[in-house]
């Protein structure tokens, strides 16, 4: 749960610009992550998020690259034990899951940064990844295949 929360948070900072513990306990409760302002503050010590000034002269939550590198590093653990499933078609990648756990898996598919995926969408159990030709689809099924043996 605490790695599932982890992208998440990770996920959230870098599509939000999230300036407070609030905000960010906010965020989290909204997908659906009933936590406290303590185990928030502990997981930004964990992750050794930061706070950098932006050009609006406002400071934001980011994280710094040993976090992403953690991050990536659970990427197997996190996938491997969450899908079932892999299946190309044309220039997208279906992905089924465990109920529940599409979203993590997602985020750690979004951490590894695939050159060939254009973006990726998560629902409950089913993450649709869309690649920019067909050829990409194929390869990158493959290689989410290989994380799976």
């Amino acid at each position: 749960m605490k790695t599932t929360r982890h992208n998440k948070i990770l996920e959230l900072i870098n599509k939000f610009q999230i300036t407070t513990q609030e905000e960010l306990i906010e965020h989290l409760r909204a997908e659906g992550y009933e936590v406290t302002q303590s185990t928030v503050s502990r997981d930004i010590k964990q992750l050794r998020l930061t706070k950098t000034l932006m050009p609006d002269g406002k400071y934001r939550y980011q994280a710094s690259p040993s976090s992403e590198k953690g991050a990536k590093n659970n990427f197997h653990t996190i996938f491997s034990s969450s899908v079932i499933s892999i299946e190309d078609a044309m220039n997208i990648v279906v992905i089924k899951t465990f109920s529940g756990m599409a979203q993590a898996a997602c985020a750690a598919l979004d951490m590894m940064s695939f050159d060939s995926v254009v973006g990726t969408l998560a629902g409950e159990d089913t993450i649709i990844v869309v690649c920019k030709t067909a050829e990409h689809a194929k390869d990158c099924a493959a290689e989410l295949e290989n994380y799976l043996n």
